[in-house]
């Protein structure tokens, strides 16, 4: 029993709680600690307004000719290109990062992390809650 004690204590300190790099986090110390943040569409909106970057949309064509956030740089994810056309893009500027639902963005902004963004940001629950919230779009 008393062995067990700093091993555990050990396993504790290893494996604590709390976003690992390259995952989602919530706090504006995530963006300085190489995580990306997962933001509502309102709230997307509002960090679009007061601090401008790149918009991103990784969806396909199919998706993104049924209309995209206005400004919207496309690449789609699932091109094999995808990994060295993103990193073209500046590091230094935000990057707001969007997809249907929030699969391929949450991916998409864990590449970019990986890669040296410093400040990037994924809609939660994509396109599909930008419309719910009825957010404007453009074709």
């Amino acid at each position: 029993m008393i062995r067990t004690i700093p091993i555990l204590s050990f396993l504790t300190i290893l494996f604590g709680c709390g976003p690992q790099t390259g995952q989602s986090a919530n706090s504006d110390s995530a963006q300085q600690s190489g995580e990306y943040k997962d933001l509502g569409p309102s709230e997307m909106a509002d960090k679009m307004k007061s601090e401008p970057g790149t918009v991103l949309d990784v969806r396909t064509p199919q998706e993104t000719a049924q209309g995209v956030i206005e400004g919207a740089v496309l690449m789609d994810f699932y091109e094999d290109d995808f990994p060295q056309r993103f990193k073209e893009l500046d590091k230094e500027k935000p990057v707001y990062v969007y997809c249907a639902k929030g699969g391929r963005s949450s991916n998409a902004a864990e590449m970019m992390v990986e890669a040296g963004f410093t400040k990037v940001y994924n809609l939660d629950g994509g396109m599909t809650a930008w419309e719910a919230a009825d957010m404007p779009t453009q074709q």
